[in-house]
């Protein structure tokens, strides 16, 4: 883990926390311990190569958050939504809404999923984000995920040559934001 502190603007920046994710299931906890964090109206903005484990996390925070439905790539839906379920006592958390931006030709497109509507009530998750859904909030959390040249991928659909490191993958999350201001994020995966 590595930590920075600093700043752009008015926009605050907490520190820089990098993790090693060994396997899918590290990154579904690092997912997990995520969602103990997050709340509704909270921005996640995913970015990394095919295979690298963007929606392997967003499984983990889904799973943690109690929503319906299966949490799987939204590339062909481009959003998905998924509510919370009730708990025990009745209550319930924020849903869940998945958004793929890969196939987004630019903000106009993202605008036109009307994800404000559903930001308040959910933590929206955006793959492919960067350089996008930046607009959507002031407040977000900025995950880089990165695997070794030719690791195998997280999701069987993706084909890719052994590497010798095993498929360790690298998290490097950014915390923008006054929401953020004082959460550890050096804790997660303690």
């Amino acid at each position: 883990m590595s930590g920075e502190a600093g700043g752009q603007g008015d926009i605050a920046m907490s520190e820089v926390v990098t993790l090693e994710l060994p396997d899918a299931e590290r990154t579904r906890a690092l997912g997990a311990a995520l969602a103990e964090e997050l709340r509704a109206g909270d921005l996640v903005i995913l970015t990394g190569d095919l295979g690298a484990g963007k929606t392997t996390l967003t499984q983990g925070i889904g799973a943690a958050l109690d929503v319906r439905g299966q949490v799987a790539s939204p590339t062909f839906i481009v959003a998905r939504e998924h509510p919370p379920l009730p708990r025990a006592d009745g209550t319930h958390g924020p849903g869940l809404v998945h958004v793929d931006a890969y196939r987004l030709g630019g903000l106009s497109e993202l605008d036109a999923l009307d994800l404000d509507s559903s930001l308040e009530d959910s933590v929206t998750v955006v793959e492919w984000g960067r350089g996008l859904a930046e607009a959507l909030a002031d407040d977000r959390l900025e995950i880089d995920l990165e695997r070794p040249r030719g690791a195998p991928s997280f999701d069987p659909g993706v084909a890719a040559e052994e590497d010798p490191e095993g498929g360790t993958r690298k998290a490097t999350i950014r915390a923008v934001g006054q929401r953020w201001a004082g959460v550890d994020l050096g804790t997660l995966l303690s």
